[in-house]
């Protein structure tokens, strides 16, 4: 059994709960409220920065050329496409780009970003990689059950399924794993407890960042 093979069979109970959240559940028939889907995805943008920010910790600190130029492929692809594609997404459902750049993190966001910038800063690459991992394969295990129930009567939505479904972020979150996969095959005890650690804090951020969109979390003050 693989590294990731093991660690997905330990954090089951936190991988259903975030694919099985009432807020996945919306986008998936076409219910969820507009408000709350207007408030996760500014809120997904600005984790986009600092999820760009992580990678590019990644590159730096990756053992060999090949992987380092994975990483930095990834960090261009957040920055000059992916957030292009955001950008043009959210002005869909009314949210301008002034709008998306005047967010502030919500406390959610702000926990998890600030973590993940930790464990980039203070961990070691394979810490990292694990860290990363929930997010990426975490949204394409999401977007593959969703299409797989079919299409919801609501064309955002149902774009928003196709692309976390589609082929080439499928072809990243099998990378991304297989890096993983990778590491841990030399890694120590002591990493590999950190690895371990480091996935399932963040595959329960993942389940928190859904809830975050589905009480429209914000700051008291």
């Amino acid at each position: 059994m693989s590294f990731c093979d093991e660690i997905e069979r330990e954090s089951q109970a936190q991988r259903e709960a975030m694919a099985g959240h009432p807020f996945v559940g919306g986008i998936g028939d076409g219910t969820l409220p507009l408000d709350r889907f207007k408030h996760f995805i500014t809120q997904d943008y600005v984790y986009l920065i600092d999820f760009a920010r992580c990678l590019a910790l990644a590159a730096a600190k990756a053992p060999d050329l090949a992987t380092m130029s994975w990483f930095a492929r990834a960090v261009d692809y957040i920055l000059n496409t992916e957030m292009d594609l955001h950008r043009s997404y959210c002005a869909q459902f009314g949210i301008t780009e002034a709008e998306l750049n005047a967010t502030r993190h919500a406390p959610t966001c702000y926990s998890y970003t600030s973590y993940l910038l930790r464990v980039a800063h203070q961990g070691s690459f394979g810490e990292l990689v694990a860290a990363v991992l929930p997010c990426i394969w975490g949204y394409w295990q999401v977007g593959e059950r969703l299409a797989d129930q079919g299409a919801p009567d609501h064309d955002g939505y149902a774009q928003w399924i196709r692309m976390y479904a589609g082929p080439e972020q499928q072809a990243v979150a099998e990378e991304c794993r297989a890096i993983c996969d990778r590491i841990a095959d030399t890694a120590g005890p002591a990493e590999i407890a950190a690895m371990k650690e480091a996935y399932i804090t963040c595959t329960r951020y993942e389940q928190a960042f859904w809830e975050m969109g589905w009480t429209l979390e914000d700051w008291p003050v």
